[in-house]
């Protein structure tokens, strides 16, 4: 019991205070920084002639969407002269780049989103709905089948986690970094790298979190034999 604690601890809660202490130990307005994070973004557009992308405040999470070609970030980032802001902002222009060289990857991973958005809800509604009423019928046929199907959602949640993945690491060390070393004085380039670090490793654990479920089916159904 003590060995799974810390299990959990290391690998779901302190990569998120990571994420969070990083983020925050960053907002701070630096006077120095010639521009804001709009104007950081808008620089990087026109460098890399994405004129038909906009940049726009949300409040939602922070992220490139590829229908409307439009970066959103969350609301009060725009007008901030930290180094959280232009990371972030840097970071999802990072997409719109990857978006304009058709990038393998974020291609495949926003196909397959699309065509299997409803196997994914319709796996939780078996999971978290239909199998609780099945088993307290003792059906083990049709339990079996149930899990079958949450398996294959489980199986499209890795591949697409793994995938996104790839995604984030890319737009994060290959994209936004070089830009950021680029415009950003040397002596801010560790704590940016820093936050971009922090915010990959929360994509790890979402890969890992769904193996972690995928063994877990996977058990359930072996048993059923």
């Amino acid at each position: 019991m003590i060995i799974f604690l810390i299990f959990f601890l290391f690998v779901f809660v302190l990569p998120k205070f990571w994420l969070s202490n990083a983020m925050k130990k960053n907002d701070e307005e630096l006077i120095d920084m010639p521009f804001t994070a709009e104007e950081f973004g808008q620089l990087i557009l026109k460098e890399n002639k994405l004129f038909d992308v906009k940049i726009e405040e949300t409040d939602q999470v922070d992220h490139y969407d590829l229908n409307d070609k439009t970066v959103r970030v969350q609301q009060g980032r725009l007008a901030k002269k930290s180094l959280t802001s232009l990371t972030i902002i840097c970071h999802e222009i990072g997409h719109a780049i990857q978006h304009k060289e058709e990038y393998g990857p974020l291609v495949r991973r926003t196909s397959l989103v699309e065509r299997t958005q409803w196997i994914s809800k319709f796996g939780g509604v078996i999971l978290y709905s239909g199998l609780p009423l099945i088993l307290a019928t003792g059906s083990f046929g049709l339990i079996k089948v149930c899990l079958i199907l949450v398996l294959i959602s489980v199986l499209l949640g890795v591949f697409i986690h793994l995938i996104t993945l790839d995604v984030e690491v890319d737009a994060s060390f290959k994209r936004a970094m070089p830009i950021l070393e680029d415009k950003i004085p040397s002596e801010y380039h560790s704590q940016c790298k820093n936050v971009l670090q922090a915010a990959a490793y929360t994509y790890v654990i979402g890969a890992l979190t769904s193996f972690l479920s995928l063994r877990y089916v996977w058990l359930l159904l072996t048993r059923l034999r």
